[in-house]
């Protein structure tokens, strides 16, 4: 027999299955409401997974139940008599309405977050069978049903998905004879976090990557700035085949600019890179700020900046805010400890990590010159200006063209005035394309509201961005027409 799960497993792997499927959701609007609605759904799940089991529970079965929530959900606090309740009393499994919009979404994008849905159904369905350390046949014939009422509406709809639904009978055990030991329960893997080998992607080409930067609205300085880098590491690599003299180079780079400008992305699009032409041996990005390198403790820094860097050995390692690292002077603070640590780790692999710091353009400046071992490892700076009214537009576009949204000419007239007027009158606030993002789904909220209460949806209804969406995104809102009184 398995060792019973802990209420404390059982929470983290649902917290960490729900959040990686929700993190893949491109639809905000979808995203937002599984987020809130699935905890319910999955505490409906395990009655009906108990039930199944004859309703054979301990006291231990409240806090499993109590433990199936998402981080920044309430918490559950249901009382034994209550669970046995609800177990015995279970309804028939109910199709949620998020999966009937999942579904919907589906159609219009040609994705597969039903089908993976799915498979979370039946991962999550067998986790709440073996908090006892066993899956029984009852149990299992209950996931089974549930997996295959989604799937049929998957069917119905021609929903693509390329991962074969689990069979949850494999999973059964059997409980153990008194003093025996029964086989264990396998433990089930999202299929969103691991792939077999043969279906790992192939790593994209040089040339693909560069098309990938291209394809970035506006940044045309760093662009050049970027292949220049690239012809310079290409060249000193034949030379050095050559047999010829080359130059030290340190290719530690310095991000500055507004939040929101690409950075994150470039840095993502250059470990790669580097990864292609031979300079990085994996090519992974790790992305951290202060916060992921500075403890509370003495000696506890050192140790959590080495962390990371091991991480991210092969790779790029990304600070964000770096500046945040020196701008404290307080006694306790840790953060000139990282440097440090940063700093000997930037010479001990310096043939195999690149580090990109990345900030504000004025803060950056006081970072690298507040310690001379910044200033001899980053010597070259990207510049990343801020998105003018157009090019904001263009990644408004991009946005709805890729999530499947299409808004009429005069939502795209409002969209292009708006953005405008948000690039003129920015300030220290102004947050580029991560304010273009947040007025889009906002407008995709409005626009499922809008939708929802149509009586006749078809694929273009789905589609449809309206000016009133954007005006109501964008705060305002329409006055309602004065009724008047009919005269006595």
């Amino acid at each position: 027999m398995k060792t019973p799960l802990s209420s404390a497993e059982v929470h983290k792997q649902y917290e960490k299955y729900l959040s990686t499927f929700l993190k893949t959701i491109p639809d905000a609007t979808l995203r937002l409401r599984l987020g809130r609605e699935a905890d319910d759904f999955f505490r409906t799940l395990a009655l009906g997974v108990w039930n199944g089991d004859g309703g054979l529970l301990t006291t231990g079965y409240v806090e499993y139940y109590n433990a199936v929530y998402l981080r920044g959900n309430p918490t559950p606090s249901i009382l034994f008599w209550e669970l046995a309740t609800s177990v015995a009393d279970c309804p028939s499994f109910t199709v949620p309405d998020f999966f009937h919009r999942m579904r919907a979404y589906d159609k219009v994008a040609g994705s597969d977050l039903s089908r993976r849905f799915t498979g979370i159904v039946t991962h999550m369905g067998l986790l709440f069978a073996s908090v006892d350390g066993i899956v029984s046949p009852g149990e299992a014939d209950f996931v089974n049903a549930v997996a295959d009422s989604l799937t049929r509406l998957c069917d119905k709809d021609g929903l693509k998905g390329t991962t074969p639904p689990l069979d949850a009978r494999d999973f059964v055990t059997l409980r153990p004879a008194a003093g025996g030991e029964g086989p264990k329960v396998p433990t089930p893997v999202p299929a969103a976090e691991e792939k077999p080998a043969e279906e790992k992607e192939p790593q994209p080409t040089l040339e693909e990557l560069l098309a990938q930067l291209d394809e970035l609205c506006g940044l045309e300085k760093v662009k050049t700035d970027v292949k220049s880098l690239i012809n310079l590491v290409k060249v000193r690599k034949l030379r050095e085949k050559e047999g010829l003299p080359v130059p030290p180079l340190s290719l530690h780079l310095v991000f500055m600019g507004n939040p929101g400008t690409g950075k994150t992305t470039v840095a993502r699009l250059l470990a790669k890179i580097y990864h292609v032409i031979g300079v990085l041996s994996k090519g992974q990005l790790v992305e951290v700020d202060r916060s992921g390198l500075v403890a509370g403790f003495v000696g506890q820094t050192a140790l959590k900046t080495q962390e990371v860097i091991d991480k991210a050995l092969g790779g790029v390692l990304f600070i964000d805010e770096a500046y945040a690292l020196t701008s404290h002077t307080g006694q306790n603070d840790f953060g000139q400890e990282a440097v440090e640590v940063l700093l000997k780790n930037m010479e001990d692999h310096r043939d195999d990590l690149i580090v990109i710091v990345a900030g504000y353009t004025d803060l950056m400046g006081d970072f690298i010159h507040s310690n001379p071992g910044l200033e001899s490892r980053f010597n070259k700076y990207f510049y990343f200006e801020d998105y003018n009214g157009e090019q904001m537009l263009q990644i408004f576009q991009s946005m709805c063209k890729k999530n499947g949204y299409t808004p009429d000419a005069e939502a795209e007239d409002y969209a292009k005035e708006f953005l405008n007027e948000l690039y003129a009158c920015r300030d220290e606030n102004f947050g580029n394309a991560r304010d273009v993002r947040n007025f889009f789904e906002r407008s995709v909220a409005f626009q499922s509201d809008r939708v929802a209460g149509l009586e006749q949806v078809d694929k273009d209804a789905l589609m449809a961005l309206t000016a009133a969406d954007l005006k109501r995104a964008a705060g305002e809102e329409d006055e309602p027409e004065e009724v008047p009184q009919d005269a006595e």
